[in-house]
């Protein structure tokens, strides 16, 4: 097997070193070359052109974004954002995944390299998944950690609750690798007045309320990052909050999104099986279930459970997905009753709501 050829571009020199140091131990990667920013990466690039792009974004004499929109327009390849979690590098890392950036790794201003250290298998983890993802699919539009994989049992009892049906319908997307793209042009394609949708993008902390502030200016409908007691209703998308679960509940013939702590679900928090499991069991035949682009199988067992409560199921088709990973492993469980491409996405939820 070919290993992947990956380049490290970063103005930190102790980003370079430890993680040139901790890739090059996987057997499955190979690092091409390190630079202090795009502009000695692209001579680097002239001789060997790597497979993924592990990417600072605030450099000298070149920023990240500008060389990512550079690289998407002249040789689109798999980019993995290095980010900080400040106010600023929060922004432009939304301007990147926007621009057609495979997935997010944070890191802190300080401590870096303890940091890197102890997550050297979530980097490893965005590198191998970007490897996969095909990038001629993230073109601009408008992570395993070492954790045991738990169910969603870790925050839902299995079993469903029949439910008779309501005037009140709501759809749960579930998506990854690709889907901020993915959602975006979902959303941006439904009118004002649909119904409620509940949405688990796998994103870190503080990303999601930016992401949710961007979609809500350019949607029809309110999108929103989800806040614990927030009503469900029509013309309304609410965002799981990186971090945090998050789960549908009833009050009579109304529903409401419960968002909270816990461990990790198939590795991920918030997990899709969480909201897919909440949604079969307190909405059944009530709900539409969407799966999309993203990687592994979170949210495949969730959908089948929505299937068997009696819910309409659709997962994304394999030919506009970036890794058709968690849709391909749903059709298997034998849960989706519709495959379909991203643009048909939209006509599903708008007749869902009529």
């Amino acid at each position: 097997m070919n290993k992947i050829k990956v380049m490290v571009v970063d103005d930190s020199a102790v980003v370079r070193q430890v993680a040139k140091e901790m890739l090059s131990k996987d057997p499955g990667i190979e690092v091409v070359g390190i630079a202090a920013d795009p502009l000695f990466a692209m001579e680097r690039m002239k001789l060997v052109w790597p497979d993924v792009i592990v990417l600072d974004i605030e450099m000298p004499r070149m920023d990240g974004l500008t060389f990512l929109r550079k690289i998407m327009a002249e040789h689109p390849t798999p980019v993995v954002i290095c980010s900080t979690l400040t106010e600023k590098g929060v922004q432009t890392t939304m301007e990147a995944l926007a621009a057609g950036a495979v997935s997010i790794i944070t890191k802190p201003k300080i401590g870096l390299k303890q940091f890197l250290l102890d997550t050297q298998s979530d980097m490893i983890g965005a590198i191998k998944t970007a490897a996969q993802a095909n990038v001629h699919r993230l073109a601009p539009t408008r992570i395993a950690a070492p954790a045991p994989s738990l169910t969603a049992d870790a925050m839902l009892g299995a079993g469903t609750t029949a439910m008779s049906a309501t005037t009140d319908q709501i759809v749960a997307i579930g998506t990854s690798t690709g889907g901020t793209q993915a959602l975006e042009a979902v959303l941006t394609r439904l009118p004002a007045v649909c119904p409620g949708i509940a949405i688990v993008q796998h994103m870190p902390e503080k990303f999601t309320a930016l992401f949710a502030e961007r979609l809500n200016a350019i949607c029809q409908l309110e999108v929103r990052e989800a806040k614990d007691g927030d009503r469900l209703r029509s013309g309304l998308a609410l965002i799981a909050p990186g971090g945090r679960h998050m789960m549908l509940c009833r009050s009579g013939a109304q529903y409401h999104v419960e968002v909270k702590d816990g461990p990790l679900v198939n590795r991920h928090k918030p997990s899709v099986d969480v909201l897919f499991r909440s949604a079969a069991q307190v909405a059944g035949r009530n709900a539409l279930g969407i799966i999309m682009t993203g990687m592994g199988a979170d949210g495949a067992r969730g959908l089948k459970e929505m299937h068997d409560a009696g819910a309409r199921t659709v997962a994304e088709d394999e030919s506009t997905c970036v890794v058709f990973g968690m849709p391909k492993e749903a059709i298997r469980l034998g849960g989706v009753d519709r495959v379909v491409p991203l643009d048909r996405i939209p006509g599903e939820i708008i007749a869902y709501g009529h």
